[in-house]
């Protein structure tokens, strides 16, 4: 074999030995293919930041209320508090509610708050499959005391899979058939609510 072929042959065997190696990093349980989450919307303005933003509705095919899902930290060194969140170009309300009690959305100088999920705050779209489309990307708009208006597009998603956890806590009844309407039967019980109370991004709305 001429010495140009041996050399060939040497950096091809190289070659496949890099890829082999770079191959086996990636496997097991800890791979990061394997660690891989859906995008959310994110943004940051002055000393706040606003990740993990998702618009979740009803699973498929049901009809209710929606959710605003958003984790949002605050850097700063004055709390922050969240005043309002409106979707533009829509008129539907969205309704706010603390993790606990009746008062404002606050979110603590160094510290964070979690809309959506099963114990922390919510931001619920009342009218939700009116107002938004499952597929698509809805424009949100978070006012806060301090830093004023932050806008950003968030996608739309179903309360499924990964996001059933941070959708909408309760879920409307089936819808009677013609049958047992005229029957009288009941189509069968309400569902039972869902695990969260107002959905970003779990704590996986609130991944850091």
């Amino acid at each position: 074999m001429s010495r140009s072929l041996r050399h060939g042959a040497l950096a091809a065997t190289a070659i496949v030995f890099s890829i082999a190696s770079l191959s086996a990093c990636a496997a097991g349980n800890d791979a990061p293919t394997l660690q891989v989450r859906p995008d959310n919307a994110a943004t940051a303005v002055d000393q706040l930041k606003i990740q993990n933003v998702n618009v979740i509705t009803q699973p498929e095919g049901a009809e209710g209320p929606a959710v605003v899902a958003a984790t949002l930290f605050n850097d700063g060194t004055k709390k922050e508090t969240l005043e309002s969140v409106t979707l533009p170009g829509s008129s539907t309300p969205v309704k706010l509610t603390p993790a606990k009690g009746n008062g404002p959305i606050e979110v603590p100088a160094g510290g964070r708050v979690i809309l959506g999920g099963k114990g922390n705050a919510s931001a619920v779209i009342e009218n939700g499959h009116e107002a938004v489309q499952a597929g698509g990307v809805q424009a949100v708009a978070f006012t806060f005391s301090e830093t004023g208006e932050v806008s950003l597009g968030a996608t739309v998603v179903p309360a499924e899979h990964f996001f059933k956890a941070f959708g909408p806590s309760a879920l409307p009844s089936p819808k009677p058939s013609a049958s047992e309407s005229s029957s009288g039967t009941p189509s069968g019980e309400a569902t039972e609510p869902g695990a969260g109370t107002g959905a970003g991004a779990g704590e996986a709305a609130g991944t850091e």
